[in-house]
């Protein structure tokens, strides 16, 4: 998978290294963050091609960093995780963009397929 850097926010330090692991292990280059100000500080790279936000996070949710992400310019998709997954937040996340939504626990093979539709060229 030529997936370019995955930017991963999640508070969770074993969920996120697990989805580092998975990532780094199929030779994708990751960048992490325990919050979404954390990536804002930074600011994301000209490398990123994709980005993997929990949606309860502490400070700003996950959809207000897709917000923030989008005022600033930055377009690369972002796919949503969750273990608060309800209808209302699916259609939230639908309205606001996200590239995917999988509520956990999720499997490897499900969010490595929506890396790979979410950077997928466009026909």
């Amino acid at each position: 998978m030529d997936a370019g850097i995955v930017l991963v926010i999640e508070d969770d330090e074993g969920v996120r290294s697990a989805i580092q692991r998975l990532l780094n292990a199929l030779g994708v280059s990751t960048a992490t963050y325990a919050s979404a100000e954390a990536l804002l500080a930074e600011g994301p790279s000209g490398g990123d091609t994709c980005v993997i936000s929990d949606l309860k996070l502490p400070g700003l949710s996950g959809l207000e960093l897709l917000a923030e992400l989008r005022r600033r310019g930055y377009t690369q998709p972002l796919i949503l995780i969750t273990a608060h997954d309800s209808t209302s937040v699916r259609e939230e996340a639908e309205r606001c963009g996200v590239a995917a939504f999988l509520a956990k626990p999720f499997h490897g093979v499900a969010l490595l397929a929506a890396i790979e539709a979410a950077i997928a060229p466009s026909h």
